[in-house]
């Protein structure tokens, strides 16, 4: 199974390929960051991320993608913002036809390091240990986008979990 992990933001949208073997190996394909500039309109940069996850999802033709859902941050204009780029990765994803999956922040934290309220710190170390990492992934947004992959990945092990967070399904 592939797994597309994205960390969405209008700045840096990070993402994380991350495949299983289904017997509990799992490998990172490649991790990086969608990057657009502040100086453009939001529009444009919105546009800049849809096409950047749509050519990720053409060229690895992942089995799900898995989404960071929004965490609302003390300023709202910031969440609103955020869920613009979510908006727009989940539309990429649809277009796609792949199975899309939301995954809270701190379940996400939880399937990796064990803990819903681990450290970013932390996250990184279980991502090297559990990929076999000689390095923490970098920038740290694309280190969010594969921990996000390999999250679903682990919990895809469990399909009645799996099937209660995919999008549009009802527990």
């Amino acid at each position: 199974m592939i797994v597309l992990g994205i960390d969405p933001g209008t700045a840096n949208t990070g993402y994380g390929v991350v495949k299983g073997d289904g017997r509990g190996l799992v490998s990172l394909v490649e991790c990086g960051v969608i990057r657009t500039s502040a100086r453009q309109p939001l529009p444009v940069r919105l546009l800049e991320i849809f096409d950047g996850v749509t050519e990720l999802l053409a060229r690895h033709r992942p089995d799900a993608l898995s989404v960071e859902d929004v965490f609302y941050a003390k300023n709202v204009r910031t969440t609103v913002v955020l869920g613009h780029a979510r908006g727009v990765v989940l539309l990429a994803g649809q277009q796609a036809g792949v199975a899309i999956f939301e995954l809270p922040p701190a379940e996400i934290k939880k399937a990796v390091v064990g803990n819903g309220a681990a450290t970013k710190e932390q996250v990184q170390f279980m991502l090297t240990r559990l990929l076999r990492l000689k390095s923490v992934p970098q920038p740290s947004d694309a280190a969010d986008g594969v921990a996000a992959a390999l999250a679903h990945l682990m919990s895809a092990r469990v399909p009645t979990l799996a099937m209660a967070r995919q999008r549009g399904a009802t527990a």
